[in-house]
């Protein structure tokens, strides 16, 4: 790198963090005054309340940091030309892609963080604050969602509602298939366990098994379950996919897709952390055009307001996607992408104009 790529990226990187310090401050503030109403529950008192509120940081940053790029840039790079240094080296002859090209570094240094933060430090703090409140409120703890998995292994169909421990699930149902598809079997168990050799101990199993002219109920007890579905597995399946790591994401989309079952939830989380970490780079660059034409002049109010306008609209745009992706049953990968392209694609053109 040249000093000027370095001062360049020195500048954008700066502004990032200083903007990305006011939102994660203001975003733990309301994170720990939502904890209000549940301290004094059980165990959870205030100090349980702000470990909760820091654990939860690594993963505020990494939703923010496509904005904060965005608002970063036009900070930094606007601070530059208020001051005539952009004027300087452009008139030295620099072009506008050799900026571009200069505010790319620090667009991949941010790659690299968005990266870090997504895949290897979020996720598992996350998990240890929801398990450390729920360990503080309840005896009897639920880690998983409220809307549960459904799984399929061979001629198994399993429903689990909640997961009580790292081996143990609650609330699970069996349901037994013929190799033509019929229905066999529906058990439900209040309690399941994971032992050895891909087995589960079903507590408190009943079944209803159908025969032919009849049904025949089993009464409550316990049942061995020979599951090629392993509690890890389970335990991905009832989280939420946007506090899944991409691999757990594969994971799960591989095994129901060998499976034949839907696994469009999930495609688009994949499809959508992939397409939110390749808008950090077009957040970057958009900031270049900008700089050079209309908000050369303008104030910081000026900049951060429309940094934040353009942020908020590509945030609001990617839950309307999310929706219509579930609900009118639409491509999820090319969604996922749609507003990282519209981004990528104004963000070109912008840049092809720009003198």
């Amino acid at each position: 790198m040249t000093v000027l790529d370095r001062y360049i990226v020195r500048t954008i990187l700066g502004s990032v963090l200083l903007v990305m310090s006011v939102l994660v401050i203001l975003g733990a503030l309301l994170v720990f005054i939502d904890q209000q109403d549940d301290i004094g529950v059980g165990r959870y008192t205030t100090l349980g309340a702000l470990w909760f509120t820091l654990l939860n940081l690594p993963q505020q940053v990494y939703e923010l940091l496509p904005i904060t790029a965005l608002i970063g840039a036009l900070l930094g790079l606007g601070t530059l030309a208020r001051g005539s240094e952009l004027v300087v080296v452009r008139a030295t002859g620099i072009s506008t892609l050799r900026l571009a090209w200069a505010a790319s570094i620090a667009a991949f240094i941010l790659i690299g963080v968005e990266l870090l933060l997504g895949e290897v430090l979020a996720p598992p703090l996350q998990e240890a604050a929801k398990e450390q409140k729920a360990f503080s409120k309840f005896n009897n703890i639920s880690f998983g969602g409220g809307s549960g998995a459904w799984v399929r292994d061979g001629n198994l169909i399993l429903n689990v509602a909640r997961q009580s421990g790292e081996r143990q699930f609650g609330g699970m149902q069996v349901f037994e298939l013929s190799p033509d598809h019929r229905l066999l079997a529906i058990g439900h168990a209040a309690r399941a366990t994971a032992g050895a050799n891909r087995t589960w101990l079903l507590s408190e199993y009943s079944e209803s098994r159908f025969t032919a002219g009849r049904v025949v109920a089993r009464p409550p007890g316990q049942r061995q379950l020979q599951s090629n579905v392993t509690a890890g597995f389970l335990g991905l399946a009832v989280e939420d996919p946007g506090q899944l790591t991409s691999r757990s994401l594969l994971r799960l989309i591989h095994y129901l897709q060998a499976n034949s079952l839907s696994a469009r939830e999930y495609l688009f989380a994949f499809s959508s952390r992939l397409a939110r970490t390749a808008a950090i780079l077009f957040s970057v660059l958009l900031a270049i055009p900008f700089v050079l034409g209309p908000l050369r002049s303008a104030g910081t109010g000026t900049r951060m307001m429309l940094g934040g306008i353009v942020g908020i609209a590509l945030f609001l745009l990617q839950r309307f996607i999310e929706s219509g992706t579930v609900v009118f049953d639409l491509n999820p990968v090319v969604l996922a992408w749609l507003p990282t392209t519209l981004l990528a694609t104004v963000t070109v053109l912008l840049l092809a104009r720009a003198r």
